[in-house]
């Protein structure tokens, strides 16, 4: 019996003396980066509220509207959100490219005739690594109760556009810094008839070769007062799909025995997007949606992840119905439609803070790895390998960061820096108890997104 309780004290303490161990190599480490905090802190509610005023002047921007007039519809609309990226261009000496993205679109249920979709893009080139992108976008058109109504006034103030303002406020402040990789800043038309401006945009960079790490789609990020009776300017939602779109019979077949379900490359954005707002946006926590989108909904993120690129929805988290896709009226003492006085501008400016921080962290930071592998069934260890991003900015490369959490945890739990290695093998940590991934680390200590190893976690695509 003595021996029995001494084995059993010894087995214990062996036990606690291992999870100590690995508690105190494997807690979560971070570089603070003072110039991310510095971004946080620049983006204007009085532009926002500026912008949204003047978008609202246009009386509506529904894709089917008035094109020709200098002061209504969305012609007038699109044309001053180009002339604003201009401007912001001419500010930073010409560091942005502003294009329109265009195409004819018809026979379909909500443009039967012929009509041109077209949406404003500004690039702003990466230093070291133009090749490859992250982007924020926003939904230039409006609309009012019948989908088709293309002349009752159709403020869009919110929706949306609080996202087309907070997409051109980022551009202002992150056009004053340089940054490694490229960053694309959006404003996407034809979102209420079918996200055709999204499909255009996102088939020109499959066709074009964009290495698209991240889309995030602002698509309503100015209402704290809910249809539920909640006023909340505290929190916020990103919304991000599970497995990829463009997932094979195959990839899904060993994702079973692999996992990944919950590792897709938007998820893993998202939880991304998560830590930038503890860690740089006070008073600000984001709820990451297991969801595409809102229930049985869509957003203009959704063509990129058609294609395979990582995108969320960031958004406000308590809508108010009575203010989307609705006539301007009063019924009964109760207003409908979507106008300015309801939109709180200082949210909307710590939302696009959020962006803005995010698409800093991700351009400067070295681009995911690539090639991410897993192995150590049956083994006390888990080895990790990868390769170096393709976009290959090797200067700009510190080293590398394994991640590892418990299954049925939302959030990475565990860290260890390996330094520039392709393979790492964590000793006494089992694969079969804990999801992994690795990201890159640039020499001041920021990092990418964590890529889940497989086909399910990466940020490439074909």
């Amino acid at each position: 019996m003595k021996k029995t309780a001494t084995m059993k004290a010894v087995a214990v303490l062996l036990s606690a003396t291992a999870a100590v161990s690995l508690t105190a190599q494997a807690d979560v480490t971070y570089a603070d980066q003072e110039k991310l905090h510095e971004i946080a802190t620049a983006t204007s509610a009085e532009r926002i509220e500026q912008d949204i005023e003047t978008l609202v002047s246009f009386g509506t921007r529904h894709t089917l509207s008035e094109t020709e007039s200098d002061t209504q519809g969305i012609g007038a609309a699109r044309r001053w959100i180009f002339e604003e990226f201009e401007r912001i261009s001419e500010a930073c000496g010409g560091c942005l490219e502003v294009y329109y993205s265009r195409d004819v679109i018809s026979d379909t249920p909500r443009i039967e005739d012929p009509a041109e979709v077209v949406s404003v893009v500004a690039i702003q080139r990466g230093t070291t690594d133009p090749d490859r992108y992250v982007m924020m976008s926003g939904d230039i058109d409006s609309r009012a109760s019948d989908v088709m109504d293309s002349t009752s006034d159709a403020p869009g103030a919110n929706d949306n556009a609080s996202g087309v303002a907070g997409t051109i406020e980022a551009a202002r402040v992150l056009s004053q810094h340089q940054f490694n990789g490229s960053i694309v800043y959006a404003a996407l038309a034809g979102e209420e008839q079918g996200l055709f401006g999204g499909q255009i945009l996102a088939q020109q960079a499959k066709d074009d070769g964009w290495l698209l790490h991240a889309v995030l789609n602002n698509d309503m990020i100015g209402n704290i007062s809910g249809i539920n009776g909640v006023t909340d300017n505290t929190t916020a939602r990103v919304f991000a799909e599970g497995t990829r779109m463009n997932e094979t019979a195959e990839e899904a077949r060993m994702r079973r025995f692999t996992g990944g379900e919950v590792d897709s490359p938007s998820r893993n954005l998202a939880r991304y997007i998560d830590w930038i707002a503890d860690r740089y946006i006070p008073n600000l926590d984001t709820m990451v949606v297991y969801r595409l989108d809102r229930f049985g909904r869509g957003g203009h993120h959704r063509p990129f992840n058609d294609l395979g690129y990582p995108g969320v929805r960031i958004m406000e988290t308590n809508e108010h119905y009575d203010r989307q896709h609705q006539d301007l009226r009063n019924e009964d003492g109760r207003h409908f439609g979507d106008t300015i006085d309801y939109v709180d501008f200082d949210y909307a400016a710590k939302l696009t803070a959020l962006n803005a921080v995010t698409l800093a962290s991700m351009a400067w930071a070295p681009a995911p790895p690539t090639g991410v592998e897993i192995s150590g069934a049956v083994s006390a260890n888990t080895t990790l390998k990868w390769n170096q991003p393709r976009s290959a900015e090797d200067a700009n490369i510190k080293g590398y960061k394994i991640y590892w959490r418990y299954t049925d945890q939302p959030q990475w739990q565990f860290s260890r820096e390996v330094g520039k290695v392709t393979e790492f093998t964590l000793e006494n940590v089992v694969i079969d108890n804990y999801f992994f991934g690795v990201a890159s680390v640039n020499n001041e200590g920021i990092e990418s997104p964590v890529v889940f190893p497989g086909a399910a976690g990466t940020f490439e695509i074909e």
